[in-house]
């Protein structure tokens, strides 16, 4: 049962071939059997579980139907979700129960899924290899010495592992595609605004969208079929009509324009991740695309730009936990200046210290015009390179990662290296573009991935693309040894 994806659980519940709640109970001691080696969820939610399956088994028995019915899934512990520990991976958090749900748990919930648990994540989101977390770091299923990728790690290595076949992600520079990559899964961030955030505490709120982690293309479509929509609580949230996602899988890639950037392919990237691209170009070409080069002559100023803008807003985010209204407080404060000092200097972990000390000097007077300012005009000139391409290609294709997943630790002592490997992936979220991730191959027994980019609001061709890809070859069906 744990071998079935999201797809062929909908189908199998549909023809009563199982119910939700054998389903669920064989997914929770598979969890509570083999996550003590993967790290990859910190709550449990077991009673919760077990009372929606058979809620979800009702409801079907009463003649409902529908693709998230009774399917099993968990969220990165970033959503909102009554009731429940919503840690943000942090110290600071992990006393605090959200009174209410995010509208993704909510929105999903009301589709029928089951909440197996909360998955592990680098704290506040801050990170590239799920090392961050308070509550130590998630392994990658496919080597257990190596990281999983970050932040959403915890969803990565849980559905890379068979512990369930879908969960719930974000990303603010590459945090559901990078690990989608390294841990063989299909991971899709959407065009910001198409997934609502309210609920989904923040890091970057610019930057932050939450998106679908799963085995395929077909079962990223499913639960963004649940996920996406407008929402009136998030102000960022647009009103633009959902398509149906499955109903596009199908589609031909026959004359798919396809850009390749010449930058994509500098130095810094693995000559053999390379050589998979190529392989994948090659696999899509005999479906019937067209093959592009195109520039995007401001990617190399992606980086610096990001890493000023992403810490200027999580310190204005985070400065909210101070231990007075909720989060860690310190023990026996001597006054006010005391508590948030210890507080603050407790409850958050190095990596958040070190991005909000960043922020808050990139906005401080003095700083503002030469750091701030100048990132988000770089910001504005990342964006018009994408508008620029895709006047001539219809999506634009090259590798999600430089490099495969790293030792755990090795980057550890130097954050910068961890922020380099973050470098196709960052400008996607500061055009706001919808990114795909999917299975490319394999170096030294590590999964690679491909990532596409589409204009805003097509999703529906980057899934149908992938979905198309995986139809012929078998790089997504491939198990980690063990699980």
């Amino acid at each position: 049962m744990h071998q079935m994806t999201l797809a062929e659980i909908a189908r199998g519940l549909a023809d009563k071939k199982f119910s939700s709640e054998e389903l669920t109970k064989v997914l929770l001691a598979r969890i509570t059997q083999l996550d003590p080696q993967l790290n990859s969820f910190i709550s449990l939610t077991q009673e919760l579980a077990l009372e929606q399956a058979k809620a979800a088994d009702v409801r079907r028995a009463n003649g409902e139907s529908g693709a998230l019915l009774g399917a099993p899934i968990a969220h990165k512990d970033l959503f909102c979700t009554q009731g429940i520990r919503t840690s943000c991976g942090s110290k600071m958090l992990d006393n605090f129960k959200a009174p209410y749900d995010a509208t993704v748990v909510s929105k999903l919930a009301s589709a029928g899924t089951v909440t197996l648990g909360k998955t592990n994540m680098d704290e506040f989101a801050m990170g590239s290899a799920n090392e961050s977390s308070w509550y130590g770091a998630v392994k990658n299923p496919w080597n257990l010495e190596h990281v999983p990728g970050g932040s959403s790690g915890g969803s990565a290595a849980a559905v890379a592992a068979r512990l369930l076949p879908a969960a719930t992600a974000t990303d603010t520079g590459g945090s559901i595609r990078q690990p989608a990559a390294f841990t063989n899964l299909t991971g899709l961030k959407p065009t910001y605004g198409r997934v609502s955030r309210w609920g989904m505490i923040a890091y970057a709120s610019s930057l932050d969208q939450g998106g679908p982690l799963a085995r395929t293309a077909e079962d990223c479509a499913i639960l963004l079929q649940g996920m996406a929509g407008f929402d009136p609580n998030d102000s960022t949230s647009i009103d633009e009509p959902v398509p149906d996602y499955a109903a596009g899988l199908n589609g031909s890639l026959q004359g798919l324009r396809i850009g390749v950037p010449k930058e994509y392919f500098g130095a810094g990237l693995d000559p053999r991740i390379a050589d998979l691209i190529q392989n994948s170009i090659k696999e899509l070409q005999k479906l019937g695309a067209v093959i592009k080069e195109i520039s995007l002559p401001n990617m190399q100023h992606a980086i610096p730009a990001y890493y000023v803008i992403a810490p200027a807003e999580a310190s204005s985010n985070l400065s909210r936990f101070d231990g007075v209204r909720f989060g860690h407080r310190c023990a026996d404060p001597k006054n006010l200046e005391d508590l948030y000092k210890r507080s603050r200097g407790e409850g958050f972990g190095a990596e958040v210290q070190r991005r909000i000390m960043v922020g808050a000097y990139a906005l401080s007077a003095g700083y503002y015009d030469a750091y701030y300012l100048k990132a988000q005009k770089i910001r504005r000139l990342v964006k018009n390179d994408f508008m620029a391409a895709f006047n001539e290609v219809d999506i634009i294709l090259g590798p999600t990662t430089p490099n495969p997943a790293w030792k755990l630790g090795a980057k550890n002592s130097d954050p910068v290296a961890a922020y380099l490997e973050d470098v196709y992936t960052i400008t996607a979220n500061l055009a706001g573009l919808p990114g795909l991730s999917m299975p490319a191959g394999f170096v030294d027994g590590l999964p690679v991935g491909v990532q596409l980019l589409a204009p805003y609001f097509q999703e529906g061709r980057l899934l149908n693309v992938a979905h198309q890809y995986q139809l012929n070859t078998d790089w997504h069906t491939r198990t980690p040894t063990g699980f």
